[in-house]
């Protein structure tokens, strides 16, 4: 297992206050926790992979995201289990209009 961290800053798209999980872990591929939490205007990206070895990916697919929603005070955590970036990036929009009933 491994554990990769990421933190953007200048986010302009604030989260309500419940948290959502969407996804399963179980079900091979991965899940996602995200959460309005209080950092200064930053979005924390904690991931937990069994697929040691693609932190380069893994960022790439996390600016990405950040691109597309510049989240404010929000905290992410993906429980991973080999999903392809395809998936990963559906599942982090997929949690992320579910909390905003919006799109990008």
């Amino acid at each position: 297992m491994e554990t990769l961290t990421y933190r953007f800053e200048n986010g302009s798209r604030s989260l309500p206050a419940a948290p959502l999980v969407v996804g399963v872990v179980g079900s091979g591929n991965l899940e996602v926790l995200i959460e309005s939490a209080p950092l200064a205007g930053g979005c924390e990206i904690q991931i937990t992979t069994a697929a040691v070895g693609f932190g380069a990916i893994w960022e790439a697919v996390m600016r990405d995201f950040h691109q597309r929603w510049p989240l404010a005070d929000a905290r992410i955590a993906i429980n991973d289990v080999g999903a392809t970036p395809a998936v990963v990036s559906l599942r982090l929009d997929q949690a992320v209009e579910t909390m905003l009933g919006a799109t990008p």
